[in-house]
This record gives structure tokens, C-alpha cells and sequence, in this order.
């Protein structure tokens, strides 16, 4: 397997503004959040990157991109019909190839050396499966992603063989249907809005379409139709998710971005003087 392509879906009614954000990356330039997810997929070798937007869009997000590296591909999604219909849109784009998938409106913060992205593609590559990154989960956050139930694979701390997803379960459902060993109590793997994905998903969504037209499907269950089909494993990325969408998500994002940067020092000096200054007015 060689991952050479990547699609970015930003064109959601409450997502297709936040990509256009602008953020202060970890090396001290100001860029749009679109443009910091480029630079992600680049890292990890992708050579084409289509990013699927509302037509109205296509010139702002260019503008956004500037120039990423790869090459570029603004794939139109005209119809509001979600999340899964949005990768069907870029289909044409992709072909027969695995590719890099990740949503446009969450950012990825690596503890290593390797960029979140770098690390997933490695580890899809590796072992020639469709993989989705997961993040242990608090289960009061489950109403905001798709979360797996698996095994730990022997002399693999970070790798799982799913045998059960549900798209948002309520804590009910991800006790009984989403067992992981060794995970701590209250904490349940939810997707970490990236995936390296086989051409074969087109095939999975359209049955999710038509099973529920006129509703929006799920990727979830595009992606549980994999099970007993297609290789498809979990990997706890060494990284951390900010959904930017989220009360808060970008000033997070943000000051994530600045204490893991070359401006750490001078992130922490300003955070501590507003802190200090909030006590004072406090106890005035």
C-alpha cells in the first residue's frame, strides 16, 4: 500500500468557516487553519490533496491555501447531505487509490518527531489495512464522535482490531457494545477525525446512502461494513485532537499551538501576567 492522496471535507453548514480561520503556528507564522491541515497531509508524503467545499467557497479557500506543496483539487459538495456523502464527492478525485482522509475543522498536535498524519500513514502502510486513528475518549464527549469497541494486538500498545463502531453512542451503548481490555473506567476510543481509507469505502457509503435516503448517513456505518470484509485496524495516535467547532475549540487549538511552538516561553509569560492580573482584580 502507498498513500499518495489525501481529501480534507470542509464544506458542512456549522465546519466550511472554520477552516478559513487564521491561527499562529508552532513556528511563529500566522496561517489558516486550512493551511495548517495542508501542511499536515504534506508531512506525511501526500503528493495530491483534494479538499471538498461548498461551491460558494472554492475561491476563499484557495486564497487560504496559498501553496501547500502538493497539488491541489477543490472538489464541490453542492448538497448539505453530510459527512459521508462529502467523501462520495470526491470519488473522481481519488480512483482506485487508499488515500488520507481528516476533517477540516479539527487540528492535530503531535508529542513526537512525526506529525499525526506521518505516524497513521506509517502504521496503514506497514500493515496494509484501512486504519482510523482513535483518541481515549472522557464518555461525557461521546455525543461528538464515532467510537470503537476492540481488542489490543498482542505487542502492539498502540494498534487494535475493531469489532464493533457506533456513530455518537449514548454512555449506555458504548458500556455494553464498545468494550476495549485495559482502557480506564468513564474512557471509550472515539475516531480522531483521521483515517487512511481503501477506494472500497465509495462502495460502503453508497449502501448507506440509499439505505438512508433521505436522511444523512453516517461514515461510522460505511466503515462498519468493513468488519469480517477488509483488514481495518485502530491506532492511538501519539497526538492530540482540537475540534475547532467546539465551545472554546479555537482559543484551545490556539494555545495548544503556541505552547508546543518556538514561542513557548512567550506564551507562558503572557498566560501567567493574565492570570496574575485576574487574581489581583479577584481579590480587590
Amino acid at each position: 500500500m502507498h498513500v499518495r492522496k489525501a481529501v480534507i471535507t470542509a464544506a458542512g453548514p456549522d465546519q466550511r468557516q472554520l477552516p478559513l480561520q487564521t491561527l499562529v503556528d508552532r513556528d511563529g507564522a500566522a496561517k489558516s487553519a486550512l493551511r495548517i491541515l495542508l501542511d499536515e497531509a504534506a508531512r506525511a508524503g501526500v503528493e495530491e490533496i483534494g479538499v471538498v467545499v461548498h461551491p460558494a467557497d472554492r475561491e476563499r479557500y484557495a486564497a487560504a491555501a496559498g501553496d501547500p506543496g502538493p497539488r491541489l483539487a477543490f472538489v464541490p459538495q453542492s448538497e448539505a447531505r453530510g459527512y459521508a456523502h462529502a467523501l462520495v464527492c470526491a470519488r473522481d478525485f481519488i480512483g482506485a487509490e487508499p488515500f488520507l482522509h481528516f476533517v477540516g475543522d479539527h487540528l492535530w498536535i503531535a508529542s513526537g518527531e512525526r506529525g499525526a498524519a506521518q505516524e497513521l500513514v506509517a502504521v496503514a502502510e506497514s500493515e496494509t489495512a484501512a486504519v482510523s486513528a482513535v483518541q481515549s475518549t472522557r464518555e461525557s464527549h461521546l455525543k461528538l464522535y464515532g467510537a470503537i469497541g476492540g481488542t489490543r494486538i498482542s505487542g502492539r500498545g498502540d494498534l487494535y482490531e475493531i469489532d464493533a463502531v457506533i456513530e455518537k453512542p449514548t454512555p449506555t451503548e458504548a458500556e455494553q457494545k464498545l468494550f476495549v481490555p485495559g482502557l480506564r473506567a468513564g474512557h471509550y476510543l472515539c475516531f480522531f477525525g483521521m483515517h487512511v481509507l481503501p477506494a472500497s469505502i465509495f462502495r460502503h457509503i453508497d449502501l448507506e446512502l440509499a439505505a438512508a435516503a433521505p436522511a444523512r448517513p453516517s461514515l461510522s456505518g460505511a466503515l462498519a461494513r468493513l468488519l469480517g470484509k477488509e483488514k481495518w485496524l485502530a491506532c492511538e495516535v501519539n497526538a492530540r485532537r482540537f475540534n475547532l467547532g467546539e465551545k472554546y475549540g479555537l482559543l484551545t487549538a490556539q494555545l495548544a499551538l503556541g505552547l508546543a511552538g518556538k514561542d513557548r516561553d512567550d506564551v507562558l509569560t503572557q498566560l501567567t501576567d493574565l492570570l496574575a492580573q485576574r487574581g489581583r482584580a479577584t481579590s480587590a
